[in-house]
């Protein structure tokens, strides 16, 4: 995460924190992402230099304004003064993180090459609690090329136990041991 993005989630994590509403403000960090993700045009928006400060920030409040605290429009406001708004997504990210950290949830990924049945993701977050001590929120993306298995991701921790991995440590060893007899 880059420098700046900290001190801007920080500055608003602070604030929830002192009005304890760090959850709230975690999932208003999730919603406006997903907004983002699904919505690239309003990055555009948001960076198009023909667009006016007032004219963005009239935006923000019409759109965001009737679903959102006040202090995260005000916050998206003062992004667009500040001529930061470029950073938006990185500074969602770490206020996630911050969150996460402040009410300790550890976000995790199941990759697999079919969608896990409830049970076994249910199994895979119960033991994943019980490893990190934290509450899990996991979820499952679909990769195909993994074959069979599962991939977990926990931070920067990966656990893969995926055929395609099998496969490619097999090949690696053929090749490493190729020459000898």
């Amino acid at each position: 995460m880059n420098e700046l993005a900290e001190r801007y989630a920080e500055a608003i994590f602070s604030l929830a924190r002192e009005k304890n509403t760090v959850r709230e403000l975690k999932e208003e960090a999730e919603n406006l992402s997903q907004v983002l993700e699904t919505s690239p045009e309003l990055i555009g928006f948001f960076r198009a230099v023909k667009i006016t400060s007032a004219e963005k920030k009239d935006l923000i409040q019409n759109v965001f304004g009737p679903v959102f605290d006040k202090d995260m429009v005000n916050f998206m406001k003062l992004l667009i003064d500040k001529g930061r708004i470029y950073s938006l997504k990185d500074i969602l990210k770490a206020i996630v993180h911050k969150a996460n950290d402040e009410l300790g949830i550890q976000e995790a990924l199941v990759y697999s090459a079919r969608k896990l049945q409830d049970t076994d993701l249910e199994r895979i977050r119960k033991a994943l609690e019980t490893k990190t001590g934290r509450t899990v929120v996991l979820k499952n993306r679909i990769d195909e090329s993994l074959i069979a298995g599962i991939k977990v991701v926990v931070g920067n921790n990966v656990t893969d136990v995926t055929m395609k991995h099998k496969l490619e440590e097999m090949k690696a060893s053929l090749l490493k041991g190729g020459g000898q007899a």
